[in-house]
């Protein structure tokens, strides 16, 4: 006998369709929001706790490895005890993250960070595989919502908490606000656990299938998952650094990486749109290379020139939304069930995440050696490389990972 999924529609009522869409949404505005708000202030955390610059990069980098340790078992997990109790689970987990990790030292700090890495790691892997299962005539539009809530959480949390931690809140308070907005999404979630997942035992013979681990495709695209993963998270790890090397104030240096974040949002929505639309999406990532190079020289020959800083910004977002769209589109259009892409989502966030957990430590132990960013810019043309080279692959249109 083989367990298999009870099929699910489109063809539901209007309050239960408003009660997933709403509950989706909440959820993916906590997918970065703990991050980006804790980049801006790294320096005053890093003086408050006397932590050195290795630790301060290493507690950036614990939501990336949190995502690696946990991303393999999640596929697993939602189909023994349901999609909607395990994200149910972990939204209680980023609340008590949330909470616990403005409290004491440098050990609560860490420990609430990688509490809630381990939540989001279940958000990233169970999402591209709820909209396949619920939307399967809408992921473009849907990945494009759920994406448009992330960029402006993770906008807002970048924008407001330098302001928000030089007021009597601190940089604990900077932190402890983004609670309210996770236990909103507990609270949205919890119409969804009427409509657990169950397995169904069904007629139909066992047929063997490779493992994911297995399919060169898979591969392609988990690296791909890495290189885009390790740019974005060493521009919110380090961008308010380097726009200080460029001489701008801490609170304009904010403001750029929000900037970064909100400029994301629109092409996060379109991009899965025109990806959708496409069999092949090689020339959606020619195009995404080309503005991460563009972005690149942009910050080599700045000099702190505030336009050419904002423009180079403009090239990363445009680069930012179409490589996240695109790898967040491969989970559904390289597999051909929801099943298929929570192991794909899986094993890409698994592997990928861990690459891109490299990036901000390699970038910032080399920034520590080099004693300024050049040498940084320069590694950076190396992970787009790869980038172009794994998105040419995973690109190319009808293929799926278990061919």
């Amino acid at each position: 006998m083989k367990k298999t999924e009870i099929p699910r529609t489109e063809d539901v009522s209007n309050r239960v369709y408003y009660l997933l869409l709403a509950g989706i949404l909440l959820v993916a505005a906590n997918l970065r929001t703990h991050i980006t708000s804790l980049s801006p202030i790294i320096d005053t955390i890093r003086d408050a706790l006397s932590l050195s610059n290795t630790m301060a990069g290493f507690l950036t980098t614990l939501p990336l490895l949190a995502f690696a340790l946990l991303s393999p078992f999640v596929a697993q997990w939602a189909r023994r005890f349901g999609t909607e109790r395990l994200i149910f689970v972990s939204l209680v987990l980023i609340v008590i993250g949330s909470l616990f990790r403005p409290f004491g030292g440098i050990v609560p700090l860490m420990a609430g960070t990688f509490l809630i890495g381990l939540a989001v790691a279940v958000f990233n892997v169970l999402l591209p595989s709820i909209i396949k299962r619920e939307f399967p005539l809408k992921i473009g539009v849907m990945t494009g919502l759920y994406s448009i809530m992330m960029g402006i959480f993770a906008s807002v949390a970048a924008a407001i908490s330098v302001p928000v931690a030089s007021t009597g809140l601190g940089w604990r308070g900077a932190l402890l606000i983004w609670t309210i907005l996770s236990a909103i999404g507990l609270i949205a979630w919890l119409p969804q656990l009427r409509r657990h997942t169950r397995a169904v035992l069904s007629n139909a013979p066992d047929v063997p299938k490779r493992s994911i681990w297995r399919s060169p495709l898979a591969w392609t695209v988990t690296v791909n998952m890495g290189m885009q993963s390790s740019i974005y998270y060493i521009m919110v790890a380090w961008l308010p650094n380097m726009m200080h090397a460029q001489h701008l104030d801490p609170v304009v240096a904010g403001y750029m990486l929000s900037l970064f974040q909100m400029l994301m949002i629109p092409i996060n929505f379109i991009a899965p749109i025109i990806a959708a639309k496409m069999r092949d999406q090689r020339s959606l990532v020619i195009m995404t290379t080309a503005c991460y190079i563009v972005g690149i020289f942009g910050f080599l020959y700045a000099n702190g020139s505030l336009p050419l800083i904002i423009a180079s910004i403009v090239f990363f977002s445009l680069s930012g939304g179409f490589s996240f769209s695109l790898i967040m589109m491969f989970f559904s259009l390289r597999t051909t069930s929801a099943s298929e892409a929570a192991d794909l989502s899986g094993m890409a966030q698994s592997v990928g995440y861990l690459l891109a957990g490299c990036g901000p430590l390699l970038y910032g132990a080399l920034h520590d050696a080099t004693g300024g960013w050049q040498t940084p810019y320069y590694v950076m043309f190396g992970i787009v490389a790869v980038y172009l080279l794994t998105g040419l692959a995973a690109g190319r249109g009808g293929r799926y990972v278990h061919e």
